[in-house]
């Protein structure tokens, strides 16, 4: 399957109108978003925080599904050989190459709670995985009491059928009777170190512990690859029995991703009803869940008393109301579609597509929708070696985006 996007004259229009406008500058494009929000009685903290000006991609470029074998992915992983190794929930890894070629299950990761938003989760490799083919993995470990979120490595075999040498590094505390918001995604940093980004387990008993630095819920930790705190001055709370939490306040993050030129990490977090939130990750700040939101809960109630600002507590660089449900980011860094470069991709579930976001420093300039008519739930986001964006589907579709 394949369709060729043209740039027309009204695109271009679109792209000559300056992207940097407030969607409430007269005469800047339209926002992509149209539906009523959630929550209209909040407002955003500055211009262009949500609602930006629509954008449009001007270079022509096709898309194509890869496959659709896999069973449930959650993650991928791109190999420097061009593969993708990619998560299953129920607890195996697969191989996907560009051409549509799937492996068998690889199997040898531990048992996992695979029920609800359970299961095996984010994964990348070693920077030195040509050399020692170790990968880093998250998985929902099954113990008495509960469960809850666990960092594993483990050595991938020469003949790619099963991971061997696991070794769990990091448990997040406390564990857990839940099954929904582990967090769940890794991401190494230039020094070789691995944020961790940890959900706050949903249930109003649990919400407060995003809030309590005792505990690893609702936080984005650093750690080594043995799983030890990357100790800092800066990092809190001061005294800090946790000094592996990099920052906290965090409600379900599944999306985290190194901007190419800053360093700075970036992340894509589910909001309850409304209120879904794009990050810069700093050491020791907190991100406020659940005393600040531009979200409401499920059921139509305040969260809190109603804040969306407060004191001590970080404003997102971007947020969505009503909530599109972000899963995966990551930035362009190809040169295949040289207009992306440098801009954020966001796997959409709820909103079924995938969205580009052009970036003006630390602040979102335009928005666009990709893939909105293939009607899948986008779980994962990411580039190829081919310079080319791939994304993964909950109904175990993989689709790629690029020039031929």
């Amino acid at each position: 399957m394949k369709k060729i996007f043209f740039a027309t004259a009204s695109i271009l229009f679109l792209v000559a109108c300056s992207p940097t406008q407030s969607s409430n500058t007269p005469g800047a494009p339209s926002p992509v978003e149209t539906k009523t929000a959630n929550s209209p009685q909040y407002k955003p903290a500055f211009e262009g925080q949500t609602r930006i000006a629509g954008i449009k991609t001007t270079t022509p470029y096709t898309t194509k599904m890869v496959t659709d074998a896999l069973v449930k992915p959650w993650s991928m992983a791109a190999l420097p050989d061009g593969r993708f190794l990619v998560t299953q929930k129920e607890g195996t890894f697969r191989m996907v190459s560009p051409n549509g070629t799937v492996s068998n299950n690889i199997t040898g990761a531990p048992a996992v709670d695979a029920d609800g938003q359970g299961g095996l989760l984010g994964v990348t490799i070693d920077p030195d995985f040509t050399t020692n083919r170790m990968i880093y993995f998250v998985f929902s470990e099954p113990v008495a009491g509960g469960n809850h979120a666990a960092v594993a490595k483990a050595r991938l075999r020469e003949d790619e059928t099963a991971v061997e040498n696991v070794m769990v590094i990091y448990r997040v505390t406390p564990t857990y009777k839940g099954h929904l918001h582990n967090g769940g995604k890794l991401a190494f940093t230039k020094e070789g170190n691995l944020f961790f980004a940890t959900g706050e387990r949903s249930d109003k008993e649990t919400r407060p512990l995003a809030q309590d630095n005792t505990t690893s819920l609702g936080k984005i930790l650093l750690i080594t690859k043995t799983g030890q705190a990357v100790t800092d001055p800066l990092m809190l709370p001061k005294p800090n029995t946790r000094p592996e939490i990099f920052s906290s306040g965090h409600r379900n993050p599944l999306g985290i991703a190194i901007h190419p030129v800053t360093g700075e990490l970036w992340e894509a977090e589910m909001g309850p009803r409304g209120g879904d939130e794009i990050n810069i990750i700093r050491r020791g700040i907190n991100y406020g869940w659940p005393v600040i939101t531009y979200g409401i809960e499920y059921s139509g109630e305040t969260i809190g008393q109603g804040l969306t600002q407060k004191a001590g507590y970080e404003q997102p660089v971007y947020y969505w109301d009503p909530v599109i449900s972000p899963g995966g980011i990551t930035f362009y860094t190809g040169s295949n579609i040289p207009e992306w470069n440098h801009n954020l991709f966001v796997a959409s579930l709820s909103g079924k597509h995938i969205i580009r976001l052009l970036l003006n420093g630390n602040k979102v300039a335009g928005e666009e929708r990709l893939l909105e008519s293939e009607n899948q739930r986008f779980r994962d986001v990411g580039m190829g070696k081919d310079g080319k964006l791939y994304a993964i589907t909950d109904a175990g579709r993989m689709y790629c985006l690029g020039k031929e």
